[in-house]
């Protein structure tokens, strides 16, 4: 069992180089907007791109960002059995990825997108919840930020109360929402902060938006 378990090493490793493709980079050079890290507020993620390029751009980057969670969570079911811990695993490195990419010096987004792939390959029931929370939130006062924080924050409940009819999920699923909910929160930071000073700007699809985004 133990060498059966280390032959499945390289899951987490192929979901963080998985998660580390800077589709924001590659698709607003496509759409001739140069280097997204150059424009805007300087992020790769969907929200950024949105501003820069438009929105046919955003919601590319966004669906792509999302599927990069979900394929991780894909490909180690498919080699593992349908491991829960593997799954977990592959998802969150592929988190790690998209935060922290090797070719971009560990500078990437803030894993939203990424994160809402790999719980909806997880956990769809907690993946819609924590999506309708997100919803609600930019609707009624229109900050991503904060949806996207108010979203993280409730994924290891809702994953917890969703897995299954009357059964808690493994501990290293437990773990691994609770791992990539911090995560996700943490690089929220500067938006925390200015939404604390009253000073986080609310978001518009207006394009060349000098607002700081949360993707």
């Amino acid at each position: 069992m133990r060498e059966i378990s280390l032959s499945l090493l390289w899951l987490p490793l192929a979901g963080y180089l998985l998660g580390s493709i800077p589709f924001g980079i590659l698709l607003t050079r496509l759409f001739g907007g140069g280097d997204i890290r150059e424009a805007g507020s300087g992020n790769i993620g969907a929200t950024n791109v949105t501003r820069v390029v438009g929105p046919l751009a955003g919601v590319l980057t966004l669906v792509l960002d999302g599927l990069k969670g979900a394929a991780a969570v894909w490909l180690a079911a498919r080699f593992s059995n349908s491991s829960a811990m593997w799954m977990t695993a592959a998802g969150v490195a592929a988190l790690i990825g998209h935060c922290f990419p090797v070719w971009l010096k560990f500078r990437g987004g803030k894993g939203v997108a990424t994160a809402a792939g790999m719980f909806l390959a997880l956990c769809w029931p907690a993946a819609l919840g924590a999506i309708g929370i997100f919803l609600l939130v930019v609707i009624f006062f229109r900050f991503v930020s904060l949806g996207s924080i108010a979203a993280a924050a409730s994924m290891p409940l809702l994953i917890y109360l969703l897995w299954a009819p009357h059964l808690a999920p493994p501990a290293s699923v437990t773990v691994g929402a609770f791992a990539a909910a911090m995560l996700v929160v943490y690089k929220h930071d500067g938006n925390i902060q200015r939404l604390v000073e009253g000073r986080e700007p609310r978001f518009s699809f207006g394009k060349e938006s000098k607002d700081k985004d949360t993707e």
